[in-house]
């Protein structure tokens, strides 16, 4: 299927790894070009450097901490247009809710609400002005099933959410549309790094503990394994396609079935 993405500019924030990384690939692929963004110039030349020779030259380097009001001022400044932004960039990490301070709760809520909110009150006006243009916004099934392991992660998962549906009221008839999308537990490179470790600790291999944490954790998973990056940026994809124009202000699933309610 061809989604019409050739001549297109997107931004895919937190892009040097797993699912943005995935989903920078896969734009490319449909012809689109393509702004990488990692924290450091290192990290973003070596994404880049690992798409395939027939696309890599329509990938932009933009290395920027966007986890941080001045990281997305230098990244309007050096990309003020795109057609498509993809706000994936963020933060997890598993913590007893005691032991959450109000600088982690603050932490995360700039890194993982914040960053989309910042680009997207800029780039939204001007999507709205040219008449075409995408905001997604990476959400997760832990917007829905809040984990009991990391509360603070399921918070801005959440609200990345209701800021998606707001904004989307905002686009009614211009042509620019905005959606989340939510994966299930994926294989990215902070996951597999965290399961790796957690198996070496257990000294257990890394297939057992997949395996437990589908028959503990994530009980109610139809795919009973871990996605892969590529399965949820071909979700992505077409959503920043011009054939999705239908679609606007939806919480998209692509979560291995995890959460059990139908809407």
């Amino acid at each position: 299927m061809d989604l019409q993405l050739s001549g297109k500019t997107a931004l895919v924030t937190g892009s040097t790894a797993g699912i943005g990384h995935a989903i920078a690939a896969t734009l490319l692929g449909e012809g689109a070009r393509v702004i990488v963004n990692g924290r450091t110039q290192a990290r973003v030349e070596a994404a880049i450097a690992a798409f395939p020779p027939g696309s890599r030259d329509r990938a932009i380097g933009l290395a920027a901490d966007v986890s941080k009001a001045d990281g997305v001022a230098q990244a309007i400044e050096r990309q003020p247009d795109v057609d498509i932004l993809i706000n994936n960039m963020g933060i997890f990490e598993p913590k007893p809710f005691a032991e959450i301070t109000d600088a982690d709760w603050f932490r995360f809520f700039e890194a993982n609400v914040m960053s989309g909110v910042r680009l997207s009150r800029h780039y939204v006006p001007r999507m709205i002005a040219s008449g075409w243009g995408r905001i997604i916004f990476i959400s997760s099934e832990s917007a829905i099933q809040i984990p009991a392991e990391m509360i603070h992660y399921g918070m801005t998962k959440t609200a990345q959410l209701a800021i998606s549906r707001g904004l989307a009221e905002t686009t009614a008839g211009t042509g620019v549309t905005v959606n989340s999308v939510l994966p299930g537990p994926t294989k990215s490179e902070g996951v597999m790094a965290f399961v790796d470790q957690l198996a070496r600790d257990q000294k257990v291999d890394t297939a057992v503990l997949e395996k437990e944490f589908f028959q503990s954790a994530r009980p109610t998973s139809l795919l009973r394994r871990f996605e892969t990056p590529e399965e949820v940026a071909a979700m992505v994809a077409f959503v920043a396609s011009p054939l999705s124009s239908g679609t606007n202000g939806a919480a998209l699933r692509v979560d291995g079935g995890v959460v059990r309610s139908l809407v």
